[in-house]
């Protein structure tokens, strides 16, 4: 598989990614009671890879499969003077030196991967990458109907201008600049990412509605995932 969006998208991203902060601080707690290395998957331009190694003191392994964004990335870490251990690369073939104590796939990367089974091998391989005990965290957007129904084929011009257009029979969401750069991704439901927890031999630890560590509900909009190896395995 390819990158599921094109490199000119990364000229864009620090203003498609400026509204999302929330997420930082909810990384950033994991990765404090993370005892060992840490891990982001999809890590683009270093937006919450930079304040986890800043607030845990140690480096993160980051990887992506974007030249552009890991080169910003690179640029934006030696900026604020933290280490990142950057690393081209597809989260399906992750393989580590050490075994982590945290991997974690923030602003809903992992649904840039469209099959199932892209997305089995990847949760396979975040299983053998994490010590018993470690814990993989991501978050994904629960679909709304209501609110595909009011965007498919609009034009926004915030954060940056684009329109997006939904594929309901491929699962797909299309955002597409102005400039024609496209990024996709593929939404699942909740029953679909606790399938992905259970094949790969995880734990659900928990399940919240929002960054807040708030309850899911059914009127939730957002899944946040916090899975565990299981101790012994």
């Amino acid at each position: 598989m390819g990158v599921t969006w094109d490199e000119a998208f990364a000229d864009r991203y620090e203003e498609w990614s400026a509204h999302m902060a929330a997420d930082i601080t909810f990384y950033v707690g994991l990765a404090r009671e993370a005892d060992g290395p840490l891990v982001e998957l999809a890590i683009g331009n270093g937006r919450v890879a930079i304040p986890v190694a800043r607030v845990a003191g140690r480096r993160v392994i980051g990887l992506d499969l974007s030249p552009a964004m890991l080169e910003r990335a690179r640029t934006l870490a030696a900026q604020e003077q933290v280490e990142l251990d950057l690393r081209e690369g597809d989260m399906r073939e992750l393989t580590l030196e050490e075994p982590a104590a945290l991997i974690y796939c923030p602003f809903r990367s992992l649904q840039h991967l469209p099959t199932w089974a892209d997305r089995r091998r990847t949760f396979e391989r975040v299983a053998a990458s994490l010590r018993p005990g470690g814990r993989f965290a991501w978050n994904a957007l629960a679909f709304d109907h209501h609110i595909a129904a009011r965007l498919d084929g609009a034009y926004e011009r915030e954060p940056v201008p684009h329109t997006t257009r939904f594929a309901v029979g491929d699962n797909r969401i299309d955002i597409v600049l102005d400039d024609g750069a496209t990024s996709s991704f593929w939404w699942a439901t909740k029953n679909e990412w606790l399938g992905l927890i259970d094949v790969a031999g995880l734990e659900l630890e928990e399940l919240y509605g929002g960054f807040a560590r708030e309850p899911f509900t059914e009127d939730s909009r957002e899944y946040v995932f916090v899975a565990r190896r299981p101790l012994g395995s």
